[in-house]
């Protein structure tokens, strides 16, 4: 495992000696964990009935200001683990039954994750890896993931420059969530199902619709619509609850209404994007956010 020196994991490409300071994304030396169990409130083909085996890593390259998971990806909250301990989590995630591996925001620790998928293949872990990203990934971290990744399960938060550096401080968002979407999507090929519905690879693209941003997340559909069809899965999501500093921004300190929503529904269907998931209204609840107590870790 080599610590990064001048690291270019993520897109900002920020070239942190991490072996003497965190890098923009918060992550330093050593690698930082924040909940590992089986999660129930994914989508139906990755929870199951079983649950996902999901790994919270601490830490993010986006600086997302409605972040539900804003104490661990802003404030870093998580403990201190090596690669051995990260190998045995996997495995016991897989001796829990989980359905899968799912991978919460692990960009910037991918010189520990890998080593650690790799010991635990050794060691005979076999579930579907997913990767839980926010979409802001090069193309080269999605080339090097090719071999591990089964699923990948990311949003297309943003088309507007705008909206990406006002909430997320990453103009560039959408030029290169589409980038790395297009190379995911070449990699996993159409969906595949199991014979009881649960996912075996594939592309789940996500979108959680923001208040006041209905224009926006019309062209994101606009955009998942010009895929090809049958090459993912869309996810539309209404759960957004105003967390961290959204709380106290408008118009980002409401939920969404449920006009906005239905209108964001409406165009999913008249796109043709209706195989896939719509959550109902009442998703937006603190409820679906796990609590970060180093479970598991």
């Amino acid at each position: 495992m080599n610590i990064p020196v001048s690291c270019t994991l993520c897109p900002r490409r920020c070239k942190a000696d991490r072996t003497r300071a965190a890098g923009f994304c918060g992550a330093g030396p050593v690698l930082k964990v924040a909940r590992a169990a089986l999660h129930y409130w994914e989508e139906p083909c990755i929870s199951g009935t079983h649950g996902s085996g999901t790994v919270f890593f601490s830490g993010c390259s986006l600086k997302c200001c409605y972040c539900q998971n804003w104490n661990i990806s802003a404030e870093g909250f998580g403990k201190e683990i090596d690669v051995q301990r990260l190998t045995e989590i996997f495995l016991e995630l897989q001796e829990k039954g989980a359905h899968n591996l799912n991978l919460v925001t692990a960009t910037q620790w991918l010189p520990w994750v890998l080593p650690a998928l790799d010991k635990a293949r050794a060691r005979g872990l076999t579930l579907p890896v997913v990767y839980n990203t926010g979409g802001y990934e090069t193309i080269e971290t999605v080339q090097a993931l090719a071999e591990y990744v089964d699923i990948w399960l990311a949003d297309v938060k943003y088309v507007s420059p705008t909206l990406g550096q006002t909430y997320s401080a990453a103009p560039d968002y959408f030029e290169v969530c589409s980038a790395a979407v297009r190379q995911m999507l070449a990699q996993t090929g159409a969906p595949q199902s199991d014979a009881d519905g649960i996912l075996q690879s594939g592309v789940i693209l996500r979108h959680l619709a923001l208040p006041g941003a209905l224009e926006d997340s019309k062209a994101v559909l606009r955009w998942m619509a010009s895929l090809p069809a049958g090459s993912f899965i869309p996810s539309l999501m209404s759960q957004y609850t105003p967390f961290y500093k959204a709380a106290h921004t408008k118009p980002l300190n409401r939920r969404i209404s449920t006009w906005e929503y239905r209108q964001v529904i409406g165009t999913a269907i008249d796109l043709g994007l209706t195989d896939g998931y719509m959550q109902q209204k009442s998703s937006a609840r603190e409820e679906y956010t796990p609590p970060f107590d180093l479970e598991g870790v």
